[in-house]
C-alpha cells in the first residue's frame, strides 16, 4: 500500500445512531471510531454523528475526531439527515444497522454504506411481527435500491454473501475486518489483577466463563445462563461473568434466580477497558451465545487473552471469527453449546492449544491494516501498489 502524494485532507462524515459511550454502544460503535482516529490520524477531518445520551456532551473532540450527538433512538436519523443537508462532506461514511440514515438521498458527495451484519433474524426478536415485517422491508428491498450505485464495506464474508443475496452487486462490496487493540502490558505480565492470570491463557484458579456485549434479547445471555444452570452440578464452582448493560438487564437476573444460578453469577454492567480486559484475562471460555454477529469484535479480544470462544454455527460472522475446533468450537443447538463448554472445561490441554492458536491469530488482525483497507476506498485515499 502506498500513498497518495497529492491526497490532502478531507471531511469525512460518520453517520451512526450510536456510539462507544453510549450505554447500548457495542462493537459497531467501536469500528467506526477505530476508523475514524485512523482516517484522523492521516490528516482527514472527521465527523461522528450519533444520538445523545447523558453520559456525554452533545459535543466533544477525542482523539482528532469530532463528536455530534444529537437526538434518540429515532430521531438522530432526522437530525444526522439534517446535519448532511446543512454541511458539505466529501465523503459520508453512512452505518447501516439494520435502518440506514438515507443519506444518499442529500448528500453531494461518495457514500460509503457500512453493513456489519444482515437483520433478518433480530427484526422479529426486537419489534412486533408487523413492524418486523416492515423493518426488514426497508433493509431488504428498499436499501438496497435507494444505495444501488454505492460502495459497501463489510465485516466478514458471511454479511458479503448476504448482501449479495439482497441484490448488491459484489463488485460494490468490500470485506474490511474488525482489528484487535492490543491488551493492557500490566494484564500479560500478571500485575493488574492479583489472583487472577500470571500468563496469558492460564486462567482463573476457578472455572470461570464470561459473556460480553449488550444485554438486548438477540445476544441470548439466557443461553450462557441455561449452560451454567446444566454444568452447575458438574463444576460446583463454576461462575458466570456477564459484562455489558442493557434494557434486558433485568429479565436476565430474574431468570438466573429460576434457574437457581445467581449466586454463581456475576452482573457487571458497564466496566472501562481495563476492567473488561482483567475479567477476560481471567475466564476459562468466553461464551457468544449471539443470534447474530456481523464479526464478533469480543471474540478477538477474548482470543487476544488466550481465551477461547463457543458460539453458534449460524450466527453470521461468528463462523469466521472462531475457527471451529482451532480457537473454539461452533455449535448447532443449545443442547451441543452446552456439550461443547462442557467439553473444553474438562480438556485443560484442549482449552490451552485452542486459547495459544486464538492469540496467534488476534495478533494477525489489527486496526492500522483495517484503517488502510477503509482508506483505500475513500476518495484520494491509499491505492494498493
Amino acid at each position: 500500500m502506498v500513498w497518495n502524494p497529492q491526497r490532502t485532507g478531507r471531511r469525512v462524515l460518520c453517520l451512526n445512531w450510536r456510539d462507544t459511550q453510549h450505554p447500548e454502544g457495542g462493537g459497531s460503535e467501536r469500528y467506526i471510531e477505530q476508523i475514524a482516529e485512523g482516517l484522523a490520524g492521516l490528516g482527514d477531518e472527521v465527523t461522528i454523528c450519533c444520538a445523545a445520551h447523558p453520559r456525554a456532551p452533545r459535543d466533544e473532540t477525542v482523539n482528532r475526531v469530532r463528536f455530534r450527538r444529537r437526538g434518540g433512538r429515532l430521531t438522530v436519523y432526522l437530525r444526522a439527515l439534517w446535519y448532511v443537508l446543512r454541511h458539505r462532506a466529501d465523503v459520508v461514511i453512512d452505518v447501516q444497522n439494520g435502518m440506514p440514515f438515507f443519506s444518499v438521498l442529500l448528500a453531494r458527495c461518495p457514500v460509503i454504506v457500512l453493513v456489519h451484519h444482515v437483520h433478518r433474524e433480530q427484526w422479529r426478536v426486537v419489534l412486533p411481527a408487523p413492524l418486523a415485517r416492515f423493518g426488514w422491508w426497508i433493509e431488504s428491498w428498499l436499501t438496497p435500491r435507494i444505495y444501488r450505485n454505492c460502495q459497501y464495506v463489510t465485516v466478514s464474508e458471511v454479511t458479503r454473501r448476504e448482501l449479495i443475496g439482497l441484490g448488491v452487486t459484489p463488485e460494490r462490496i468490500t470485506v474490511v475486518p474488525n482489528g484487535t487493540s492490543p491488551i493492557p502490558s500490566a494484564i500479560v505480565s500478571g500485575t493488574s489483577r492479583p489472583g487472577q492470570r500470571s500468563v496469558v491463557g492460564s486462567g482463573s484458579s476457578e472455572p470461570t466463563l464470561v459473556t460480553v456485549g449488550r444485554l438486548v434479547p438477540h445476544k441470548r445471555v439466557e443461553h450462557a445462563i441455561e449452560t451454567l444452570h446444566r454444568l452447575s452440578s458438574r463444576w460446583p464452582t463454576l461462575r458466570l461473568d456477564v459484562v455489558g448493560e442493557g434494557w434486558w438487564s433485568d429479565h436476565l437476573v430474574a431468570y438466573a434466580r429460576e434457574r437457581g444460578v445467581a449466586d454463581r453469577i456475576t452482573m457487571h454492567g458497564y466496566v472501562a477497558e481495563q476492567t473488561k480486559n482483567e475479567i477476560l484475562a481471567g475466564a476459562w471460555l468466553h461464551l457468544c451465545p449471539s443470534l447474530k454477529e456481523g464479526w464478533g469484535l469480543v471474540v478477538m479480544e477474548a482470543a487476544a487473552h488466550g481465551v477461547p470462544t463457543v458460539a453458534y454455527r449460524y450466527a453470521g460472522g461468528l463462523a469466521e471469527s472462531v475457527v471451529h475446533g482451532a480457537t473454539g468450537l461452533l455449535a448447532d443447538t443449545a443442547e451441543e453449546f452446552t456439550e461443547s463448554v462442557s467439553r473444553l472445561l474438562a480438556d485443560h490441554q484442549a482449552r490451552s492449544t485452542m486459547g495459544e492458536a486464538a492469540r496467534q491469530r488476534a495478533l494477525t488482525f489489527t486496526w492500522a491494516n483495517s484503517v488502510k483497507a477503509f482508506d483505500s476506498l475513500l476518495p484520494g485515499g491509499a491505492t494498493p501498489f
